[in-house]
Formats: structure tokens, sequence, C-alpha cells
């Protein structure tokens, strides 16, 4: 073999050892830093933690007497049931509730301690101050669009504009662009205070005043009075009964409270807080009990024990869960076998806007309500909600809440709100 030859044998085998070496320094190398980590892991200031970071893929209220409504039953067989909207599993943990017996003495002067109620007369001036948003997305721009003079098309259009973010809705932003360019034909104006004078009339004019908004919750000669409080998750409903409750005290009614929601972790404990802090008896079950059953035993206590009204707080249900609004028409059907539903208010959030129309509806079609209750109208700059919800369903709104203080309910008054909106 010549000279050369060995050259590059020598060449090729000094190639091979270089690459075996440096292989074998990366494998220990990255065995070492696997290890290492895996041993801080176990014992560094992050044992025990999930390396994951806690990630997994997914003016004076006014009450009346009602009348009795029917409503035809539905099967709900094979269809979803209680609690299959909510969030938390049927098999995680649940919290034991006590019993409350019923008191013999159902006298709200038996307790010792009773909150000091505010006079529910002049609540819904409060309202001026908490509407300010609204009063510059509605009052203010409306109140410069028609105080400068001649308007044209693109006047109009702004001014339609400006109705339509208020949350109006179109056919009740057509009715009141209408009706402006009717009185405003008819009429010079040439003063701000003119030209909220005729949007003052309109708008009071659509909110229809002649609507009744009396709260039926005087009792009938041989049972109570019966209120049930209904909505989707999270609007406020129970908390609304409490305040519903401290209203009709301050009137004078012996009320009793039915705790429907059994399925909300601590909803009956929330509600009887509210019942306690007034004077008012709370009936209520176990948790996940049947809600028609408590319900029909809160109307059963309160004949017994001769209250003048009988306020039933639902469960919160997603107005798209067929089985679970079946359940609710259960309810109504289940304490119309004792006394009459006089009042069905639906609470809806004012901030969810026309989404909170679609639920609307589906109600409506099931438990047939009388009436709605607006809450979180202090927290949002679209007030225009209260004329679309008039409109769409036909029932009056009533009863607005305006925060979260205890005595945050009022009536709702159109020309009281209208002078509110407008500042």
């Amino acid at each position: 073999m010549t000279a050369q030859a060995w050259i590059v044998v020598a060449v090729v085998a000094a190639v091979l050892l270089v690459a075996l070496v440096g292989g074998y320094v990366g494998f220990r190398r990255r065995r070492i830093s696997l290890e290492g980590r895996s041993a801080e892991a176990v014992t560094g200031p992050n044992a025990g933690k999930d390396p994951s970071g806690g990630y997994r893929a997914g003016g004076g209220f006014n009450f009346s007497e009602g009348g009795a409504a029917t409503l035809e039953r539905t099967d709900d067989e094979g269809q979803p049931h209680i609690g299959d909207d909510a969030a938390v599993p049927r098999d995680a943990p649940r919290r034991t509730i006590t019993d409350v017996p019923l008191k013999d003495d159902l006298d709200p002067a038996s307790d010792a301690a009773l909150d000091e109620i505010a006079p529910t007369s002049g609540r819904l001036g409060k309202l001026r101050g908490r509407l300010a948003r609204s009063q510059s997305a509605i009052g203010k721009s409306l109140l410069g669009l028609l105080g400068a003079g001649d308007l044209d098309e693109d006047s109009w259009t702004d001014i339609e504009d400006t109705l339509l973010v208020a949350d109006l809705g179109a056919p009740t932003t057509t009715a009141v662009v209408a009706a402006l360019r009717e009185q405003l034909a008819a009429r010079t104006v040439r003063t701000p205070e003119e030209a909220r004078a005729v949007l003052r009339s309109v708008l009071v004019e659509q909110l229809r005043p002649e609507l009744d908004r009396a709260i039926h919750a005087l009792p009938h000669p041989d049972s109570p009075a019966v209120v049930l409080v209904v909505g989707v998750n999270g609007t406020g409903k129970t908390t609304t009964t409490g305040k519903l409750a401290r209203v009709l005290v301050a009137d004078g009614r012996r009320v009793l409270l039915g705790a429907a929601d059994t399925f909300r972790a601590a909803a009956a404990d929330q509600l009887q807080t509210w019942g306690d802090r007034v004077g008012a008896q709370t009936v209520r079950g176990k948790e996940g009990a049947d809600p028609a059953s408590v319900a029909f035993d809160a109307v059963s206590a309160g004949i017994a024990g001769g209250v003048d009204c009988v306020v039933v707080d639902t469960a919160g249900r997603l107005h798209t869960k067929t089985g679970l609004m079946d359940e609710l028409g259960k309810v109504k059907r289940v304490i119309e076998k004792q006394a009459p539903v006089d009042e069905v208010l639906l609470v809806l959030d004012a901030t969810v806007g026309q989404n909170g129309l679609t639920q609307a509806r589906v109600f409506a079609e099931v438990v047939d309500i009388t009436g709605v209750v607006l809450t979180k109208l202090d927290g949002t700059a679209k007030g225009g909600i209260v004329f679309q919800v008039q409109h769409e369903l036909g029932v009056p709104v009533k009863l607005v809440g305006l925060g979260e203080g205890a005595d945050d309910l009022a009536p709702f008054e159109p020309a009281a709100f209208v002078d509110a909106l407008l500042g």
C-alpha cells in the first residue's frame, strides 16, 4: 500500500473518532440536563406545582289584586333537566343544608332586629345621576341636533343613528323619528327648551304610560297573592326578590319567600338572609330538590299562615334549554293547584341588549310573563333598552334596579325615566 493510501485511511479514521467522541459528549450533556430538571422539579421551589399553570382544555309602588292564568302542560320526557346547563358537574361535592322549620308566628314584628327600610316614594329620582352616560348618549346628542335649527336628511340620519346606538331598536326608532318630524313640522322650535319639550313628549308617548304597572301583590279573600320571579342566570333574580320583599313589608304586607332555586349553591341562604333582614319567613328545601315541590310548600305555608303575598324565587335557566323551561312551566302549574299566580316578573339584565330580548320571548311563551324588571340599569349607557323591551314583549316594565343597595329598586314611571334620560 502506498504512502498516499495510508494518509487517506488515517484521515478517515480521525474523522470517525472525532464524530464518535462528539456524539458521546452531546448525549451525556442532554442526559445530565434532563436529570437536573427533574430533580429541580421534585426538590426545588416549584415542587408540587402543576407545570401547565393550571391550564385545562374547555314614586311609590302600586299594588293591585291579580287574576289567574293557565298554561298548557308540555312533555319534558327525554329533555335536559335541572342543572344540565350549569358549569358545576353533577358529581361535584355538594354542601349540606339544614332544613329550617316554619315559625308558628309569621308576624314580622316577632324578630328583634330588622332593617330600617328607606321610603319607597321618590326612588326613581336616584336614576337621574346614575344615567349620566345615557344622558350623554341620548339627551345631549339629540337635543344638540334638534336645537340646531332646520334639519336636513343628514341630520335626521344622525338622529336615527343616535337612537339605534342607545338600544331603542329599529321599530321604536322609526316611530320616534316619524313623530319628531311631524311635531317639528307643526311647530317652530327655536330654543333648546322647546326642543327638549318636543323630544320629551315623543319619548314618553313611546313608553306607553297608560299600561298597568302596578304589582299584583294584594291578597285574595281565601289565598295570598303569588308572585313568581323568573329569568336567566346572573340577572339578579334572588336580589330582586329580596328587594321586592322589603318594599312589600314597608307597605305593611305580610310576606313569605319561597326559595325554589334548589340548584345554585347558597341561593336559599341568600334569600333567607334577605327575608331575615325584614322579618319575612322563608320556605326552602334541600339542595337539588324538586323546585316545584318547594314552591308548592311555600304557597301552602302562606295560605296556612294567612300572609298577604308569597314571592317565589326560581333558578336561573338558559332560554335554549327545553327541559329547564318545561320545568319552569311545571312550577307555575303546581302553584296554581292551590292559588292563582298573580304576577310573573321576568328579570332582565339591562346591559345585555338584544340577547335579553331573545331570552324574554321564550320566557313569555312558557310562563306568560306579566311584567319586566330591568336590573343594572345604572350600569349601562343604553337606557333605550326600556323602549325595546316593551315594544317587543307587549308587557310593561314595572320595576328597575338602580344599584346594589338594599333599597335600590324603584317602580318604573315613564315621565320620570325620560326626565332622567334627558338630564
